[in-house]
C-alpha cells in the first residue's frame, strides 16, 4: 500500500510575460530542494525570476497552513518543487504603425505559472543510487569490432574550362 504524498500549489495567472521565457526559469528550478530554488530564483537575472521567487514563497506558505489545519506533520526542509509549468494565457492583439501609412499587427503573451511542492519519499531519495551487482562488475566486457563504412562513390566531373573551349570552336 503505498502512501501519497500530498501536493501543494500556487499560481501566478496573466503574467505580462512569454511562456518561452518563463519555462527558461522554471527549468532552473525543477526537481530542486526548496531552499535551493528559491537561492536559484533569487540570483536568476531574469525578468520574471522575482514572481517566481514570490510564487514559490507562496506555495511553501500554502504547505505550512494546509499542514497546519489538517494536521499533518510536514518537513519543510523537505519539501521539492514537483511539478512548474508556464502554459500560455490570453493573447493580446497589438497594432504597431508600418511604412507608408501601413499597420503591423502583433501579439503580447500572457501566461499563467504553476509551481507545486511536495516532500521527498523518505529524505533524499533523488541521491539515492543503485546497487551494482557483483556479476556484472566480475564479468569482462567482450569487444566488437566495428565494420568499417564503405567509402562513397562520387561522380566523375568533368573541368568547366575545357569544356567551354570545345563549344567555342
Amino acid at each position: 500500500m503505498a502512501v501519497e504524498t500530498k501536493e501543494y500549489r500556487a499560481e501566478a495567472r496573466f503574467q505580462r510575460v512569454s511562456p518561452q521565457k518563463a519555462r527558461l526559469v522554471l527549468d532552473l528550478i525543477k526537481g530542486r530542494g526548496v531552499q535551493e530554488a528559491l537561492e536559484t530564483a533569487q540570483f536568476t537575472k531574469k525578468r520574471i525570476a522575482p514572481v517566481i521567487h514570490k510564487l514559490l514563497t507562496s506555495a511553501v506558505d500554502n504547505a505550512k497552513y494546509v499542514s497546519g489545519e489538517q494536521g499533518i506533520d510536514l518537513d519543510v526542509d523537505n519539501l521539492y518543487v514537483k511539478q512548474a509549468i508556464a502554459n500560455d494565457g490570453p493573447r493580446m492583439k497589438r497594432i504597431r504603425p508600418a511604412p507608408m501609412g501601413r499597420a503591423y499587427r502583433y501579439q503580447r503573451r500572457l501566461t499563467h505559472i504553476i509551481l507545486s511542492v511536495a516532500e521527498r519519499d523518505g529524505g533524499h531519495s533523488h541521491l539515492v543510487t543503485k546497487a551494482v551487482e557483483p556479476e556484472t562488475v566480475a564479468k569482462p566486457a567482450k569487444k566488437t569490432a566495428a565494420k568499417k563504412a564503405a567509402p562513397k562513390k562520387t561522380a566523375a566531373k568533368k573541368p568547366v574550362a575545357a569544356t567551354k573551349k570545345k563549344a567555342k570552336k
